[in-house]
C-alpha cells in the first residue's frame, strides 16, 4: 500500500505542477503540451526528480488509451459542415501527405545518419504524420479564428492520417525483421482493411451510441461515461479485427457530436476535462520515458531533420497534394507550417524498440527531439503565422456565456449571457427594449444580475456597466446582441467592419445591379449572376467565411454562411479601405 500511495502521490504532484505551470506557458506563448513533456523530463532520471522509468509497454498502453480519448473528443467537436469544405483535400493529405513527407524525409535521414535506407525510411515514417492531440489543442486554444477551409483541412487530416502512418511503420518494421514476408499486395490489403473496417465500424458504432444517448435516461454524469466506454469499445474491437481503431473512434465521435440531443452538452463538458487529463497524462509519461542526455547526443542530427521536415518535406507534400484544390498560396503555406508533431510519432517510435530493431533507440531519441522542436517552433507560432499569412478571420462578437436547455428530446432553448460594457449601446437601456430591437417575438430577457445579485425587472430598470443579462434567443441573434453590449461599437469601425467591409449586401443581389449602383464595369458573362454565384464562379471552389473577390474597385467578402454551406451575407468594402487579397 505504501508503494501504491507513493505512486498516486507522484501522479498527483506531476499533474498538479503541470496545471499550475500552464499560466506560465500562456504568458510565454508556449504550447501547454510542450510544458507537460518538459515536466515529465524534469521528473525523469536526468532531472531533479530522478525517477527512472523505462517501461515502454506501459508507455504504449497509456499512449493508445489517451489518443483514443483525444480523438473521440476531437470528433465530438468537429462539425459535419467541415467535411463539405475539406474532406477530399484532407483525405489527400492523410494519405499522400504522409507518404510524400516520409519519402523525402527518409532519403534525407538515410544520408544524414548514414544508416540502412529501410531504417532511414522507418524514422521518416514515424514522424511523417501530424498529431491530432497537438493540432486539436493548439488550434482550439490559440485564440485565433482560422478560416474554415484551413481549420477543417488541418483537423480532419490529423484525425485521419494515423492509418497511413501505422501502415508505413508496420511495413518497414517487417522489411527489417522479415523481408521475405513483405510484399506490396500485403501492405495494400492492410491499408484497405484499416480504412474500410475503421470507417464502417466507426460509423455504425457512432450511430448506435447516438441512438442510446437519445433513448436512455441517465444521471447527467453517466452520459459522458457511456460515450467514453462506447468509444473505447469501438477502438479496441476495431484493432482486434485489423481495422484502424484511431479512425474508428474519431468517426464515432463525429457521428455522436453531430446528432445533438439533450445529453450532448453534458457529454462535451465532461469530455473536455477527460481530453485534457489524457493529454497531460500521456505527455507526462512520454516525458518520463526519454533521457535528455541521450537526446543531446543526437541533437544536431535531430535539429537538421526537423528543419528539413518543416521547410522542405512537409511543404512539398502539401503543395503537390493540394495543388488541384485551388488553395491560395497563403493557405498552403499555413497548412504546411502547422504540420504539428506530437504524441503519435513518439508512440510509433516505441514500436521498433519493443520489436528489437537494431538502432531503435536512435530512432526513438531523434523522433522525440523532432517532436520537441515542432512543438517549440511551430506550436508557439500558430497565432503569429496565422496573422502574418492572413488566414484568420475576425473573432465573432460572442456572448459572455451560453447554456443550452433542452425542453424535449428534439427541442432546445439557448440562454445567452452578456456583460454590459461601459460606453456600449446597452448602457442606460431597458433589457426589454434591446430584446424588442432584435426580435420582439424571438428574443426575451430572462434575468438581470447586478453586483452578484438577481434583480427584478421594473419598468424603470436601466442597464449599468458591469450588469450581467441573460436572454433566451436563437443562435442567430447571438452576434447582433453581442455587438450591442460591446464598448466602442457606435463610434468606430469594429474589427469585423474593417475586415468584411462597412456594408452588408444581399448575396441574391444581381451583380449587374451592384455594378450600376457603384459605377464600375463587370464582365458580360457575369452580369446575370447573383453575387453569391459570382463569387463561386471566380473562386472555383467551395467558399468559406473570409473568402474575397474583387469586383471593380470594391472588395466582396463572405461574411456569414448557413449550416448547409450557403452564403447568407456578403460584406462590401469600399475602395479607400480595400487591401490586396
Amino acid at each position: 500500500m505504501t508503494a501504491l500511495n507513493a505512486l498516486f502521490l507522484l501522479a498527483g504532484v506531476l499533474l498538479f505542477i503541470s496545471v499550475l505551470a500552464s499560466t506560465v506557458s500562456a504568458r510565454l506563448g508556449l504550447p501547454l503540451l510542450l510544458l507537460f513533456l518538459v515536466v515529465g523530463m524534469l521528473a525523469g532520471e536526468d532531472g531533479p526528480g530522478g525517477i527512472r522509468f523505462d517501461d515502454f509497454s506501459m508507455a504504449t498502453l497509456v499512449g493508445h488509451l489517451a489518443l483514443a480519448v483525444i480523438l473521440l473528443d476531437g470528433g465530438l467537436r468537429t462539425r459535419i459542415s467541415s467535411f463539405r469544405v475539406a474532406l477530399w483535400p484532407a483525405a489527400v493529405l492523410a494519405t499522400w501527405g504522409v507518404v510524400g513527407t516520409a519519402l523525402l524525409l527518409g532519403l534525407f535521414a538515410t544520408w544524414l545518419l548514414d544508416v540502412d535506407w529501410r531504417l532511414g525510411m522507418l524514422l521518416a515514417a514515424i514522424v511523417g504524420s501530424t498529431d491530432a492531440a497537438a493540432v486539436f489543442a493548439l488550434l482550439r486554444n490559440s485564440g485565433v479564428r482560422l478560416n474554415e477551409r484551413v481549420k477543417a483541412t488541418l483537423e480532419i487530416e490529423s484525425g485521419a492520417n494515423d492509418p497511413m502512418a501505422i501502415l508505413l511503420v508496420t511495413a518497414l518494421v517487417e522489411m527489417l525483421l522479415m523481408p521475405e514476408q513483405a510484399s506490396a499486395g500485403r501492405f495494400a490489403l492492410m491499408l484497405v482493411s484499416q480504412l474500410v473496417i475503421g470507417g464502417m465500424l466507426g460509423l455504425v458504432g457512432g450511430l448506435v451510441l447516438a441512438r442510446l444517448l437519445v433513448k436512455l435516461k441517465l444521471a447527467e454524469g453517466l452520459y459522458a461515461l457511456l460515450i467514453v466506454s462506447g468509444g473505447l469499445m469501438i477502438f479496441a474491437a476495431c484493432n482486434l479485427i485489423d481495422g484502424s481503431g484511431f479512425l474508428a473512434v474519431y468517426i464515432a465521435g463525429l457521428v455522436v457530436g453531430n446528432r445533438r440531443c439533450h445529453a450532448t452538452e453534458h457529454v462535451l463538458r465532461v469530455m473536455d476535462g477527460l481530453a485534457w487529463l489524457a493529454q497531460a497524462g500521456m505527455f507526462l509519461v512520454l516525458g518520463l520515458l526519454v533521457t535528455p542526455s541521450q537526446l543531446l547526443t543526437h541533437g544536431p542530427q535531430a535539429l537538421l531533420m526537423a528543419v528539413f521536415l518543416m521547410l522542405v518535406a512537409r511543404p512539398l507534400a502539401v503543395l503537390t497534394g493540394l495543388l488541384p484544390f485551388r488553395y491560395r498560396p497563403r493557405e498552403l503555406a499555413y497548412i504546411s507550417w502547422v504540420g504539428l508533431r506530437g504524441a503519435v510519432p513518439i508512440v510509433l517510435a516505441i514500436v521498433p524498440v519493443m520489436m528489437g530493431i537494431p538502432d531503435s533507440r536512435l530512432l526513438f531519441d531523434v523522433a522525440f527531439a523532432v517532436v520537441l522542436v515542432s512543438l517549440l517552433v511551430q506550436g508557439a507560432t500558430v497565432p503569429i503565422a496565422a496573422r502574418w499569412l492572413k488566414v484568420e478571420v475576425p473573432a465573432r462578437d460572442e456572448p459572455f456565456d451560453r447554456r443550452e436547455v433542452w425542453v424535449g428530446d428534439k427541442a432546445s432553448l439557448d440562454l445567452l449571457e452578456y456583460r454590459v460594457a461601459a460606453g456600449s449601446r446597452a448602457e442606460g437601456v431597458h433589457p426589454d427594449d434591446i430584446a424588442a430591437a432584435h426580435g420582439e417575438l424571438s428574443v426575451r430577457c430572462v434575468s438581470l444580475v447586478r453586483r452578484g445579485r438577481l434583480q427584478a425587472l421594473q419598468r424603470d430598470t436601466r442597464l449599468q456597466a458591469g450588469d450581467a443579462v441573460w436572454f433566451a434567443a436563437a443562435d442567430a441573434y447571438a452576434e447582433p446582441l453581442a455587438s450591442t453590449f460591446n464598448a466602442g461599437a457606435s463610434n468606430e469601425l469594429s474589427a469585423n467592419a474593417r475586415f468584411f467591409g462597412e456594408f452588408v449586401v444581399d448575396p441574391d443581389c444581381p451583380a449587374v445591379d451592384l455594378a450600376q449602383a457603384y459605377g464600375f464595369e463587370i464582365e458580360a458573362g457575369e452580369a446575370s449572376l447573383a453575387l453569391r454565384d459570382l463569387m463561386l464562379h471566380r473562386l472555383g471552389r467551395r467558399v468559406v467565411v473570409g473568402d474575397r473577390v474583387r469586383i471593380g474597385s470594391f472588395l466582396l467578402t463572405v461574411r456569414d454562411m448557413d449550416d448547409a454551406g450557403r452564403v447568407t451575407r456578403i460584406g462590401l468594402k469600399c475602395p479607400d479601405l480595400s487591401e490586396p487579397d
